[in-house]
C-alpha cells in the first residue's frame, strides 16, 4: 500500500444517493461503439456496504458475429462458447433494456465506469434489434469524477488501476459481473471521499458530470493538438457518443 491508497468503510458518512445504487457493465466484441455487440452483461443492485442485492444478474448473448480474437483475449468468451451456450441477443438486449429501465423507474442511480462505452453500445444495439432504446435515468461514473475531483493523481485511470487505488477488490477483471461490482464499491469509495464536494442530488450530479465531461475532453483535445496533432479531436458526450 502506498501513502496515497485510501482505505474505505462504504456505509459510514457515504452521501444519500451512494446507499443503494444498481451497476452495470458490458464486454463486447470491440471497441467501436456503434457496431461492437454484446456478449456478456452484467445489471444488479448493491446496497449501502457495495453488498449484492437479490439475484446477481449476469447475460450471455450469441452476437451473431464472430468475436474477434483480442476481444475474446480480453473476457475470454470464443465464438464458439457465445453460439453454444449464449442466448439470442436481440432477448438478452430487451432484458438489459427492461432491468435497467426498472432501475431508473424505482430512482435508482445506475453506475457504470466509462458510462458513454456501456451506453452508447446498448443504444446501438436496440435500435439493431428493433428495440426502443433506453430513456437515460441518473447515471454515475466512477472514472469521470475521479479524473475530475483528482485530476493531478498519476498513473492510468482503467478500473482495475482506480479499484487499486481505493483498495476495492477486483479479482477477475473484464467479466462483466467483477467489473459492474467493483465500479459501484470504487463509485461508493469517491461518494465518500468527496462527499463534501459533490452535488448533494442525483439529478444534480448526473449534470455536473455532463459539464465535467466536457471540461476533460477539452482539456485533453487541447494538450494532444498541442504536442502530436493540430488536428486531434475528441469525440464528446456523455453518457451517450451518438454524433
Amino acid at each position: 500500500m502506498t501513502d496515497q491508497q485510501l482505505s474505505f468503510d462504504f456505509s459510514p458518512d457515504l452521501p444519500d444517493w451512494a446507499r443503494q445504487i444498481a451497476v452495470f457493465d458490458l464486454e463486447t466484441t470491440g471497441l467501436d461503439l456503434t457496431d461492437a455487440r454484446i456478449v456478456t452483461a452484467c445489471a444488479v443492485e448493491l446496497d449501502e456496504h457495495g453488498s449484492v442485492v437479490g439475484q446477481n444478474v449476469e447475460w450471455l448473448a450469441d452476437p451473431g458475429i464472430e468475436i474477434p480474437t483480442p476481444a475474446s483475449d480480453v473476457h475470454g468468451v470464443t465464438t464458439e462458447m457465445a453460439r453454444r451456450d449464449g442466448r439470442e441477443a436481440s432477448e438478452v438486449v430487451s432484458e438489459i433494456l427492461a432491468t435497467l429501465k426498472g432501475f431508473f423507474a424505482r430512482g435508482l442511480p445506475v453506475v457504470a465506469y466509462n458510462a458513454p462505452y456501456d451506453f452508447t453500445i446498448l443504444h446501438y444495439e436496440a435500435i439493431r434489434h428493433g428495440l426502443e432504446p433506453l430513456k437515460i435515468g441518473s447515471i454515475i461514473d466512477p472514472l469521470v469524477i475521479d479524473r475530475f475531483k483528482d485530476k493531478y493523481r498519476k498513473g492510468k485511470r482503467r478500473l482495475e488501476n482506480a479499484a487499486e487505488f481505493y483498495q476495492v477488490e477486483l479479482a477477475d477483471a473484464h467479466n462483466a459481473t467483477a467489473d459492474a461490482i467493483a465500479a459501484g464499491r470504487v463509485a461508493q469509495a469517491i461518494a465518500k471521499r468527496w462527499a463534501d464536494e459533490l452535488p448533494a442530488s442525483l439529478p444534480d450530479l448526473h449534470a455536473a458530470q455532463i459539464q465535467w465531461s466536457d471540461f476533460l475532453d477539452s482539456d485533453f483535445e487541447n494538450y494532444m493538438r498541442r504536442s502530436v496533432n493540430p488536428d486531434f479531436s475528441v469525440k464528446r458526450g456523455w453518457p451517450l457518443k451518438l454524433n
